[in-house]
């Protein structure tokens, strides 16, 4: 696995090298319609690729291409570029070599360099993830020191990830005075440690992982102190929290360590930086559909009887309840306990109605629900109070859908899981969409299902 990572690298510095260079040299024939010289941007063209390599390796961008997946791996990527002009234009300010590099220039560099690098690793990302699972490429060489059976299930379950077992130790019974922590030259470790720590020695592994059951607690820190001699890595699993362990992390809180096993779907940078593209959008979403705020209305009125628009209490971000606002699309206004879901043909929804819920233009007013600062344009949808009750009891996870605000459109809804929910399934497949949303989330992400709304047939599924 480290050579090609060596290669990935490699080959992004001179692709980058290359991106920067044309696109420098291109900006001058196309928008000032001069040829400069071949030589020019050389040699500013290798320091941006440089700056990029630096700080690849120093965040260790492409060695976490293993437990990363996609999105932030070419979002790392994505940092990084602005990270590397960050300090490129420090560097040609401070050496004074900035007088005839045009803005222009390092703006048009940046962006061919951004799509370098995200096309370069969006391949190796496509490449690499595959052969891992299929065993093609070792990712990591580890030893397993324990029962056989913990060693077992273990070792099956790291291959998936590309960690291949290249042996299995049985733990060494041993006592825990005799192998006590303390310094090096204070405690000779018995025969049968040293003979393990010898065998293991020729296998050059990268790690050891010692599987270790509540009788070996007392010695797996003596044990691991003696395997401390080998040029690899040891890690401690306790065998009875294999699946915890997999889905957790250690963190540091406050002056001591934990292993977090949930965390907040959006860090508070990335709850700014949604809040602010949903004012964006949604602000210019009401200036382009101003017209229909005028027309509907007007419609409506024509159309039944009843108020122009619908309020119905929701539960939004953390299960707390929110009104949102609808245009009226049926002739009744069931709010709370007496909600009954549309169904197909549904005598409720007036004729106007039904188009307005096909083409979804009765959610618009719920931009204002986004202004305010209780929606969002992307996220799960929201249900009604009474149908999330029902729900939250058959469905253990269903709460965890409130964990990011609600939003106009969500990945379920543009794959096509929306409308009534007569059965279990339909809404447990709808809120492994919801799920998958919260714990994958990228702008990227956002960006897609707001396309998919419009241009996926999926999306207008069930919309009746």
């Amino acid at each position: 696995m480290t050579p090609l990572l060596v290669v990935a690298a490699g080959t992004e510095f001179l692709l980058v090298a290359g991106a920067a260079y044309f696109a420098a040299v291109l900006y001058h024939q196309v928008v000032l319609l001069q040829s400069p010289d071949s030589a020019r941007y050389i040699l500013e063209s290798f320091l941006i690729s440089t700056l990029g390599l630096l700080v690849s390796v120093g965040l260790r961008q492409y060695s976490r291409i293993l437990t990363q997946p996609r999105h932030v791996f070419l979002w790392s990527g994505a940092t990084g570029v602005l990270l590397v002009f960050s300090f490129f234009v420090s560097t040609i300010f401070v050496l004074k070599i900035s007088g005839d590099y045009s803005r222009a220039t390092v703006i048009v560099q940046a962006g061919f360099v951004l799509l370098t690098v995200l096309c370069t690793r969006a391949i190796w990302f496509s490449v690499l993830q595959p052969a891992i699972a299929s065993g093609l490429i070792d990712a990591r060489r580890v030893i397993l020191i324990g029962d056989p059976g913990h060693c077992l299930q273990f070792s099956a379950r790291a291959k998936d990830t590309g960690i291949r077992t290249i042996r299995s130790f049985d733990f060494p019974r041993i006592r825990t005075d005799s192998l006590a922590p303390a310094p090096p030259d204070a405690v000779q470790a018995p025969p049968d440690v040293r003979q393990l720590v010898s065998e293991c020695r020729p296998l050059r592994a990268d790690d050891v992982v010692i599987l270790i059951s509540e009788s070996d607690v007392g010695s797996a820190l003596a044990l691991a102190s003696a395997l401390s001699d080998l040029p690899i890595d040891v890690h401690v699993v306790p065998v009875g929290s294999i699946d915890l362990m997999a889905v957790s992390r250690i963190t540091q809180f406050g002056n001591m360590v934990t292993m977090r096993i949930f965390q907040s779907p959006l860090t508070p940078f990335n709850r700014a930086i949604k809040r602010g593209i949903d004012i964006v959008v949604a602000s210019a979403g009401l200036v382009l559909t101003s017209p229909l705020f005028v027309i509907v209305p007007i419609a409506i009125k024509l159309d039944s009887r009843g108020p122009v628009f619908f309020r119905q209490t929701r539960h939004g971000y953390n299960n707390e309840p929110i009104r949102v606002l609808k245009f009226r699309s049926m002739t009744v206004m069931e709010d709370g306990d007496n909600f009954k879901p549309v169904t197909r043909h549904d005598p409720r929804v007036t004729r106007l109605g039904r188009l307005l819920r096909q083409t979804n233009v009765d959610e618009l007013p719920q931009l204002f629900n986004v202004l305010a600062g209780n929606m969002s344009i992307v996220g799960p949808r929201p249900h009604a109070t009474s149908q999330n009750e029902l729900f939250n009891e058959l469905i253990s996870s269903f709460s965890r859908r409130h964990n990011v605000k609600p939003g106009i459109t969500g990945w379920a809804q543009v794959n096509g899981y929306r409308g009534d929910v007569d059965t279990l399934e339909k809404m447990q497949r709808r809120v492994e969409h919801d799920l998958y949303y919260i714990d994958n989330w990228s702008l990227i992400l956002d960006l897609k299902i707001i396309v998919m709304t419009f241009f996926s047939r999926k999306a207008y599924w069930n919309a009746y």
